[in-house]
């Protein structure tokens, strides 16, 4: 079971939701933590389960939760932050559990950030960094979006935690937008990254700078690559302990 706790009260009507957790070439991660630092957001909670790996982070000496809640008052933003992969099998309750709390919230828009893997043979103009594609959960949606250049992809497939939160919001009457960035599947690039925080900085109105983005992009991705590895081995060592383990006389 996965739950959502929070350590203060705030009031999130009409905030927008900001969503990327780690996939393919860790777009949306890489992203939302160099927002959550470029705007001072707020540390509010976290995600908890059984089911996630049993790690905790370490930030300035102090042990925090691996998938953590941010907002920013000034600008009616929030985000969650996850520093492993969330496995596949967890989806499904996963974007349940946060759909719930948008509703619960009164949050009026979901943002989703991620990767389209591109074909390694793909030309430059294919991984353009303004080439950036859209799905929005609403036609009206749509032709606002298009005004900022993005390009929306008219006929595909979508899939993960930002697809699932785009069909529930669509069925909510709630804004939910899912930005696309072309990637090279096997290349971990801040350029996606900055790609996507433009676009962020379009929809948004917001103006966060992007010089620092290819250092501190770098670094992110590191500790998240890092925290992803020790899962799998811990989640390996685990399973090896207790299948070696002598048959209880309980069982």
């Amino acid at each position: 079971m996965i739950k959502i706790m929070l350590n203060k009260n705030v009031d999130l009507e009409d905030y927008t939701f900001l969503e990327g957790f780690p996939g393919v070439g860790l777009v949306g991660a890489m992203s939302i933590s160099y927002i959550i630092e470029k705007l001072e957001m707020q540390y509010i909670g976290y995600l908890e389960s059984k089911e996630f790996p049993p790690l905790i982070s370490i930030h300035e000496t102090i042990p925090m939760p691996p998938v953590r809640i941010y907002i920013s008052e000034k600008y009616k933003l929030i985000s969650i932050f996850a520093e492993f992969s969330i496995p596949i099998e967890l989806t499904y309750e996963l974007a349940d559990e946060i759909f719930q709390f948008i509703k619960d919230q009164k949050i009026s828009k979901i943002i989703s950030i991620s990767g389209i893997p591109i074909n390694k043979n793909a030309n430059e103009n294919e991984l353009d960094e303004n080439n950036v594609f859209f799905v929005a959960s609403d036609k009206k949606l749509v032709k606002q979006i298009e005004n900022s250049e993005i390009k929306p992809i008219s006929e595909g497939i979508s899939s993960g935690i930002n697809a699932l939160l785009l069909f529930k919001a669509l069925s909510n009457n709630i804004d939910a937008i899912n930005i696309l960035i072309p990637i090279d599947p096997v290349v971990i690039n801040p350029k996606y990254a900055e790609s996507a925080i433009k676009t962020i900085n379009k929809l948004l109105e917001l103006n966060i700078d992007t010089q620092e983005l290819t250092k501190e992009a770098k670094d992110a991705s590191s500790k998240i690559q890092t925290i992803i590895k020790k899962g799998k081995e811990t989640h390996k060592q685990l399973k090896k302990a207790i299948d070696e383990a002598e048959p209880s006389m309980y069982e």
